[in-house]
């Protein structure tokens, strides 16, 4: 069986690679991948938040890969791919003595091709959306980073009217251009009624709705342009079809319209999304054996809020623990912090950061603070920097190796890969999506219509996935965490934070002689 002969070849390679650091784990998770290939049962794994920083475990289903007679298609992003172009798939091909050819496209190579195919998650999601149905079935596929799959999903999936889309609407439909240029004026006006907030996005309102529906009305639905065609294909299920049939309790929502705003052009765009995409979903994974490859979706081995978001039924689940000698982190969780809703949150929070900066000041590597809220960001980058100079930088990638970072969620998870490993990171707050954020507002209304557990569903897995990626770089360097928010100790839910961050030694002071232990220990 290939599960064999994966495991003799991979463990021989290994072997070889004598002073390379590698992971406990590759056989294991060698043999599952090939046994999905084998039998087309797929799989969902979990190789643990440090492992997917590192990305090591990628060995494991090149390997199979490689050795299955037939083709395969591996869906993972670009720098990913180059990574597996560059060192992976070339030293796995020479050691192995395989001359699979490879090839990256964004539609299969031909019917008898039996290499790998390598893809954008982009490109996969529109060949198995695509109505055309040319993409062939059965074709074992591999998709790396599955963390972010419910992201690609939904910018896949979602709907967008342009500026540069009403004109092209006005030439589609000339008689109603008079019709078109006075609904664009009115959403204009409308939209721009909104007060400013920092994400420039607005879920569309009840006096916009009526607007679009009025405009639709008028319109020859024939001869729409795609993306007005498209837009109204989620629109209607989120609305009802005439602006004279009022919405009910019963009225079905399973779209989310938002609107975008550039201010300083005057400009806005139209945006329209479904909420649940299981069942847009499912028939994908009927259609190929699948390997999904995520760093710490859940604690729960066999993931089944992530499952069951994505459509995912009858899959072998495994989940790879994390080593408690090599991946432990220093956590300090003070316990008398006000709550990061109260006002005495923002001073207390900007004074432990300063004592932590303090008390660090002797120990070299950067020092990282993940803000997520964007006034507070910016306090304590003024503050910090009347103090520490160019040592304060905020959301740069140029850093000395004292230099203090000062970044949001989303910029430290777009660039940790290329800075280097904190020896101290600092988190204001849990990432628990905003309910200010319109987005997160409109899922959270769906769940309640729904009558479901929006906190426990949606925001604390979405948080608990964030704050494990975030802090793998600090795994690697062993070095210090501290968690500055109470809710940890303060609320009932604490203990599943804290249970996604083991492994981890719990510190309950601070103290200088923290940080030298820490620096002696990495030297």
């Amino acid at each position: 069986m290939i599960e064999a002969e994966v495991h003799l070849s991979l463990h021989n390679f290994l072997r070889s690679q004598a002073g390379v650091p590698s992971w406990h784990h590759h056989l294991t998770m060698a043999r599952l991948v090939a046994r999905t290939l084998r039998t087309g049962r797929s799989s969902l794994i979990q190789v643990g938040a440090t492992c997917g920083y590192q990305g090591r475990y990628r060995t494991s289903f090149v390997a199979s890969a490689l050795i299955w007679h037939g083709s395969v298609i591996i869906v993972a992003p670009e720098d990913v791919q180059q990574r597996l172009l560059r060192v992976e798939i070339p030293r796995l091909q020479q050691w192995l003595q395989v001359n699979k050819p490879i090839y990256i496209g964004d539609s299969f190579p031909r019917d008898n091709f039996s290499g790998l195919l390598l893809m954008s998650p982009q490109a996969w999601l529109q060949a198995q959306f695509s109505p055309a149905g040319n993409f062939p079935r059965d074709i074992p596929t591999i998709i790396d980073g599955v963390d972010d799959l419910e992201d690609w999903i939904r910018q896949q999936l979602t709907v967008t009217i342009q500026p540069q889309d009403w004109e092209q609407l006005q030439l589609a439909c000339p008689q109603q251009a008079e019709v078109i240029r006075a609904a664009q004026v009115q959403l204009t006006h409308e939209v721009f009624q909104h007060p400013a907030n920092p994400y420039e996005c607005y879920v569309i309102s009840s006096a916009e709705t009526e607007i679009l529906l009025r405009l639709y009305l008028a319109l020859d639905m024939a001869n729409l342009p795609e993306p007005w065609q498209k837009f109204w294909e989620l629109f209607s299920h989120l609305t009802p079809v005439t602006p004279h049939t009022p919405h009910t309790s019963h009225t079905p929502q399973t779209s989310l319209s938002w609107t975008t705003i550039a201010r300083r052009q005057g400009l806005f765009s139209l945006h329209c999304a479904p909420i649940d995409v299981d069942t847009l979903l499912a028939p994908i994974w009927q259609r190929q054996p699948v390997v999904l490859i995520g760093s710490a979706l859940e604690p729960d081995t066999e993931a089944p809020l992530f499952r069951q978001r994505l459509g995912l039924a009858d899959v072998t689940c495994l989940n790879f623990s994390s080593d408690r000698h090599t991946e432990a982190i220093q956590l300090y969780v003070p316990y008398k912090l006000p709550l990061p809703n109260t006002p005495e949150f923002q001073p207390a929070f900007i004074h432990k950061v300063r004592t932590l900066i303090c008390l660090s000041a002797t120990a070299p590597g950067l020092t990282v603070i993940l803000v997520g809220d964007v006034p507070l960001r910016a306090q304590v980058a003024a503050i910090l920097a009347s103090e520490y100079g160019s040592r304060v930088q905020v959301e740069k990638t140029c850093l000395d190796e004292n230099s203090i970072l000062i970044s949001g969620w989303e910029f430290w998870r777009s660039h940790l890969h290329v800075l280097p490993s904190p020896h101290l990171l600092i988190v204001a707050t849990l990432p628990l999506p905003s309910l200010e954020h319109p987005l997160v507002a409109g899922r959270v209304a769906y769940y309640k219509r729904s009558h479901q557990d929006w906190f426990r569903l949606y925001l604390l897995p979405t948080a608990l996935n964030e704050l494990q990626r975030a802090i793998a770089p600090a795994r690697e360097s062993q070095g210090i965490v501290a968690l500055l928010d109470s809710r940890v100790v303060n609320r009932s839910y604490g203990a599943q934070v804290l249970g996604a961050l083991s492994p981890l030694a719990r510190i309950n002071y601070l103290d200088p002689s923290l940080f030298s232990n820490n620096d002696e220990d990495n030297s």
